[in-house]
């Protein structure tokens, strides 16, 4: 079955401009929270400073520089894997903004972060959510021919995330997000995606991250994509 998943563009397109308020709730957060962590001033006060970069990013090289700076926190601290996890996302956040990059280039540099993260974390739900993303970007340079190996991979990925924690939201958004944009003689279409929608929403509704710092994205989109059902 081949999906048309570009709605992945338009919802990651959407994030990098209405997740600024909930990362500045995160920013305003580590002011109130550092006693409860175990992560040193430095590492504490140079992931705040790049949320903030992060937040401002707009182009290709902002979040390439952003990504690379999230990168450099993790190696210095060498047990975190939310600073590569952000890395990470940076360059998928690239992969939808610019249409004429080399997304298997890119792929290939979101994977090696990835594996960072993954010795640091392995099977960890909101990796594989990532590497999911990576993998239907990979498949959407040419769907016809890609599909049996990335969209096969991309699915798989997100099914891993949701045997992982089964709280996680995030990968029930994404697979929403596909079927959603997905024609309806392939088994996609609205009325097919907003049982999913509103099994993410019930999840985002009881979520809370582990810290200021955990991923928690996601539940604005799945809002705006469940009205769209209605």
């Amino acid at each position: 079955m081949i999906r048309n998943l570009n709605i992945h563009q338009i919802t990651y397109s959407q994030q990098l401009k209405k997740h600024n308020m909930k990362h500045l709730l995160i920013i305003l957060a580590f002011g109130f929270s550092t006693a409860l962590f175990s992560q040193s001033e430095a590492y504490y006060n140079k992931m705040r400073q790049t949320f903030q970069l992060m937040d401002s990013a707009k182009s290709t090289q902002d979040f390439q520089e952003v990504s690379a700076t999230f990168e450099r926190i993790g190696d210095a601290e060498k047990n975190q894997w939310i600073p590569y996890y952000y890395a990470a996302l940076c360059q998928t956040r690239i992969g939808w903004l610019d249409q004429k990059i080399d997304k298997d280039k890119l792929a290939d540099i979101a994977k090696g972060i990835l594996a960072k993260a993954d010795a640091i974390s392995p099977g960890n739900s909101e990796l594989f959510c990532l590497k999911s993303m990576v993998a239907t970007q990979q498949m959407l340079i040419d769907p016809q021919n890609r599909y049996i190996s990335f969209g096969a991979e991309s699915n798989q990925d997100l099914e891993k995330a949701k045997l992982a924690d089964p709280s996680n939201p995030r990968p029930y958004y994404l697979e929403a997000a596909s079927v959603f944009n997905t024609p309806v003689a392939f088994g996609g279409g609205k009325a097919n995606a907003k049982p999913i929608l509103e099994k993410a929403l019930q999840l985002f509704k009881a979520f809370m991250p582990a810290s200021p710092m955990h991923p928690n994205w996601g539940e604005k989109q799945t809002e705006d994509m469940l009205a769209q059902c209605q």
